[in-house]
Order: C-alpha cells, then structure tokens, then sequence
C-alpha cells in the first residue's frame, strides 16, 4: 500500500462504534474494499451490521456471515454491499469462488479477515482493526487507508 495514513479512533462504547460505521458508509463508494480486522469479538460483524443498516432503511436483518461466507445487500441509489468472512478459508483463491472479483469491481466489499487473502487484497483498500480498550464495550480503531481512502477520512472520527 503506497502513502498509507494511519491514525485511531477511541470508541467508548457499541453506540459510537456504530455511529463511527455510519459515517463511514457515508463515504464509500463502489470499488471500495474495506478489511474488517480484530479478535473473535471484537465488534467487527457490529460494525459491518451499522455500515450496512447506514445504507437501508436501518431495520434490515443482518446476520454474520460466518457460515455462509458472503451475504450482499442492495439498497436504492448505493452501490451492493458485500459482507464477507473469510475466517474459514484455508488459501486465499478460495475467496474467488465468493464472487469477490464482483464485488471489488460493482460494490462495496466489506471484508472480515481480510488477512486471509493474502497477495491478493488489492494495494487500494481501507483496513480497520478493532482492539478492546479498557471499558468493556469500548474499543479502538485502529485505521491504515490508502491514498484513495486517506482524503475521505478526514473527521471521520467526530460524531
């Protein structure tokens, strides 16, 4: 990743997790690819449902992805959403068969374990870890964007 920003954001709590996801799908575009990192637990299928719900109506059924790897969401004026979890996969080419091509050229690809993809996360994305802070539903994200991303970024973190 060529002139990557990076900087954290403080989440006191699940409510401004979500707000903070909020903002970003604000800001995303089609061909994003956003890499959802963190422990088991960390919050990132909790981000994902609020970046999604941003974008519908608010109220939409939003399971994690565990087991069936990919969910995609359509909404009116947006581009698709692609909620991928890659936790599973045993070789980055399986993500192929995931329609993930699809989804970096027509979508908006939210991506947990994005580290499972190895050489083939492309060099423009959004990587956000999620690390717990000392609150119990307080967590910090910790942002690298590309130089694509860098520029959209700026106050993401205000509520």
């Amino acid at each position: 990743m060529s002139a990557a920003t990076a900087f954290d954001i403080d989440l006191p709590d699940e409510t401004a997790t979500a707000g903070f996801a909020q903002r970003l799908a604000r800001r995303a575009r089609r061909g994003d690819i956003i890499g959802l990192m963190g422990d088991l637990g960390s919050g990132k299928t909790t981000f994902a449902r609020a970046f999604i719900r941003a974008l519908g109506s608010g109220h939409e059924e939003v399971p994690s992805p565990t087991f069936t790897l990919v969910e995609v969401y359509g909404f009116p004026g947006h581009p698709p959403v692609w909620h991928f979890d890659l936790y599973r996969l045993t070789a980055p080419e399986q993500a192929y068969e995931l329609g993930i091509e699809d989804a970096w050229s027509d979508g908006i690809s939210l991506v947990e374990w994005p580290e499972r993809l190895g050489p083939l996360l492309p060099a423009e994305h959004l990587l956000l870890r999620l690390v717990a802070a000392q609150q119990a539903q307080a967590r910090v994200a910790k942002l690298t964007a590309s130089s694509d991303w860098a520029p959209r970024l700026e106050g993401v973190g205000r509520g």
